[in-house]
Order: structure tokens, then sequence, then C-alpha cells
């Protein structure tokens, strides 16, 4: 039971962050109030509308077979990476962009360590395999822990293509997380396995939050970080 509420309420927190970074950033790009409002009411519905349509597919049972084509990427991951990807690219040129902290999106990456701290736990617990954890092949936490030294530094002590670097390597990272779940779960072979790794409990809510969500909000700022950085002089 603590180990769910433990996933809620870290995806609670990341959403109320976001809601206050995007606030501050729509108060400061745009003067109409009109304009404002509806800006503020489409962020706050889009995160609800994706909890609301994350919770339906988990409740649904349509993830729980390992049975190809994979279907929680389906479902889950490629809508996200499709958001990302479309949505800073109409994007990438806007005010806004240039608006946001450049040093709230570095900080913001240190979540992660609570992320791989949840994962030792779900370990623990049977949820998780070895493999996907700081225990395993996950490096995550260790990426993670540089966030809030590389926010810090930069840009006095560092330069900007040093934390455009650094975004990159975060990228890189996570995809080797990515890489790991899959083959644990389909290339089970690799690891001397000849039957998936991951429990099936792990497709199960709120479990998946971290990689419907949290995991795609990673990549997300990441991306954004490069766009602002490679796009303005600091």
């Amino acid at each position: 039971m603590l180990l769910k509420a433990a996933y809620i309420l870290l995806t609670i927190i990341i959403i109320l962050i976001i809601i206050n970074i995007g606030f501050k950033t729509i108060n400061k790009t745009f003067s109409e109030k009109v304009v404002v409002k509806k800006k503020k009411v489409t962020l706050v519905t889009g995160l609800l509308l994706w909890q609301l349509y994350v919770f339906i597919v988990a409740s649904s049972g349509v993830l729980e077979t390992y049975d190809l084509p994979p279907r929680f990427p389906i479902f889950l991951i490629l809508p996200a990476f499709l958001f990302t990807a479309i949505f800073i690219y109409k994007n990438r040129n806007n005010a806004w962009i240039q608006n946001i902290n450049p040093k709230a999106l570095i900080y913001i990456q240190t979540f992660r360590v609570l992320v791989e701290t949840i994962f030792v736990f779900s370990l623990s617990a049977g949820i998780l395999h070895k493999n996907v954890t700081i225990e395993g092949y996950n490096m995550d936490m260790i990426f993670a822990f540089t966030a809030p030294i590389v926010a810090y530094l930069a840009f006095n002590k560092l330069s900007k293509k040093f934390v455009v670097y650094w975004n990159y390597l975060g990228l890189l990272v996570l995809a080797s997380v990515i890489f790991v779940f899959v083959s644990s779960i389909y290339i089970p072979e690799i690891y001397s396995a000849n039957i998936p790794l991951i429990p099936m409990e792990a497709v199960k809510y709120p479990y998946l939050l971290v990689a419907a969500f949290l995991m795609p909000f990673a990549v997300f700022i990441h991306v954004l970080s490069i766009v602002q950085l490679t796009r303005k002089t600091i």
C-alpha cells in the first residue's frame, strides 16, 4: 500500500511542479487575461486527461500481456514521445520557451533519484527485477545526482555547450534504461533467462506511472532544455 502511494505521490508532486512552472511562464509570456486563463486551463486539463487516459488503459487490462506487438509502448510510451516531438517542434521558436528559468529545467531532473529509490523498494516487493534498478543495469540514479550540481554551476562555471551535452547524456541514459526494460521482457536470453524477467505486476496501476508519465516527462524536459539553450544566448 505504501509503495503504491509512493508512485502516486511522486506523480502528483511532478504534476504540481509542472503547473507551477507553467503558470509562471504563462504569466511572463502573455498579458491578456483571457489568453492567460485559457493557457492555464489547457495546461491543467492536458495533464489531468493524460492521467485519466493512463488509468483507463491500465484498468482495462489490455496491457497485461507480453505478447507481440508490445502493447505498453504502443498505448503509452509512443503517444507520449510523439507529443514531445510534435509539441516542442511546433513551439521551438515561441517566446514561452525562453521565459522558463533554464536552471529549473536542470534542477527538476533530480526527481529521478526518487524514482530510482522507489524502484529499489519495488524490487524488494517483487514488482521489478534487479536488472532495471541501480542494483542491476539502471544507472539513472547516478546521472540524476549530477542534476543539482550542473544546475548550481550553470551558467557561470559551465558553458552552455556543456549543459547541452549533459542533456544529451541524460537522454542516452534514459534510452539505456528503456533498453534494459524492453530486453528484460522480450529478449531475456541476453540475461541467461528464457522467460520475461519483469513481473506482470509492473504494468499495472500505479506502477506503470514511471514509464507512462515520469520517464516521458524527463525526456520532455531534456529536449525542451536543449531547444532552449541552442536558441538562446545566456
